[in-house]
């Protein structure tokens, strides 16, 4: 299957400079492209994949791969944070400052009074897994009470909706039906949170990214166009936890 879909690629035009493989793994139901550190992209597809539709998604995803390819290249690598008083952190799209309050509180991150408080710790590191955890902790909360009114209007009902660390990866349909999300995507504005979790939504009665995914995606979200331009742009700034 992987030579018939690495074919259906080729037939792409996709930068001749570009260092790009295909793999077939067996728990995947859906197409994954990760887009590593130097700049490889690997494509990952189910043993089922249709070439024909694995290469539609990828040709609609071009512009954007190629914007990722490129800041990979240029060594832009992952946002850090230095965690200190004053730093900047988002929360659905709007700016709040770090406050590193003493360790006697509650030992949990909050947000109070426009501030983001964090509790002083003994690493850099430490601190950073602790503002993650306030993320998943708040962004479960909210992207569950999203979820209702967005599966009912895809038609769909998800088993369970998670927030949690992805690594590379924003979102997830699990065979079950639960939806996972990155737990760095509630740094995002509230309408890019919807396009990801609305994509999700999708993939549990569509398994690819052909054009019966997209129909499906635009009965929802009129301007899927513009917002995944948005979340193009926003992506590479996107915080996960580097300090």
């Amino acid at each position: 299957m992987s030579v018939s879909v690495q074919s259906a690629l080729a037939s792409l035009p996709i930068p001749g400079e570009w260092t790009w493989q295909v793999v077939v793994r067996p728990r995947r139901r859906t197409l994954g492209i990760e887009i590593r550190e130097d700049g490889g992209v690997l494509f990952a597809v189910p043993p089922d994949a249709d070439p024909q539709a694995v290469a539609d998604a990828v040709r609609s995803r071009l512009p954007r791969i190629a914007d990722e390819v490129e800041r990979r290249r240029r060594g832009g690598g992952e946002p850090v944070k230095e965690l200190v008083g004053g730093a900047s952190f988002a929360y659905l799209g709007r700016r709040h400052r770090l406050k590193i309050v003493p360790a006697e509180s509650d030992g949990r991150v909050r947000l109070h009074q426009g501030w983001l408080e964090l509790p002083r710790c003994g690493s850099s590191r430490d601190g950073a897994r602790l503002i993650a955890d306030w993320y998943a902790a708040r962004g479960v909360r909210w992207v569950t009470a999203r979820a209702a009114p967005l599966a009912a209007r895809t038609g769909t009902a998800p088993k369970e909706v998670t927030v949690r660390d992805l690594g590379e990866r924003w979102g997830a349909c699990q065979p079950d039906g639960t939806i996972a999300m990155h737990w760095a995507l509630m740094q995002l504005p509230p309408a890019l949170v919807d396009l990801v979790l609305v994509h999700e939504l999708t993939h549990l009665t569509v398994s690819s990214h052909g054009a019966a995914f997209r129909r499906r995606m635009r009965l929802v979200l009129g301007d899927l166009d513009e917002l995944e331009l948005r979340f193009a742009q926003a992506e590479p700034e996107l915080w996960r936890g580097a300090v």
